[in-house]
């Protein structure tokens, strides 16, 4: 995953700028009207929720889940916070779109398997792809 991309000198100097502010809101990140068209071209219902990201290559452990739940978390992954950063830095309206290909380190009692993951990602791949095609047929 990396890290957060402002962690350190910033490239852009030391107030962020000529792009945006060093210090800005996250508070809205995801933009409710992407939210909402993703919904409405989905065939299926889409849960929404918080994602947890961790950096990763590893998976989680089973502390590092259940305290991601106890802060709120509904999701762990190791991927999309940092662009989603990078973006609303950049001022861009941002959309996140998560699959689930396997249950978190501590949630079963199956051993997690880099495989399996990548087998859930390619049985979905089509219907994930026909999704995205029909937003940005729709911005």
């Amino acid at each position: 995953m990396g890290t957060n991309p402002f962690i350190g000198p910033n490239p852009a100097g030391p107030d962020g700028k000529p792009w945006g502010e060093r210090f800005f809101d996250m508070g809205t990140t995801y933009t409710p009207e992407l939210r909402a068209l993703v919904q409405s071209c989905s065939k299926k219902p889409l849960k929404e929720g918080v994602y947890a990201a961790f950096t990763g290559p590893s998976y989680e452990t089973p502390a590092e889940v259940r305290m991601a739940s106890v802060m709120g978390a509904d999701l762990v992954g190791m991927s999309t916070v940092p662009e989603a950063i990078a973006a609303r830095y950049l001022g861009m309206r941002v959309m996140g779109l998560s699959c689930v290909t396997n249950m978190a380190a501590g949630i079963s009692d199956e051993p997690l398997a880099h495989d399996e993951v990548v087998a859930v990602g390619k049985r979905v791949e089509a219907e994930l792809k026909a999704l995205i095609m029909d937003v940005l047929a729709k911005l």
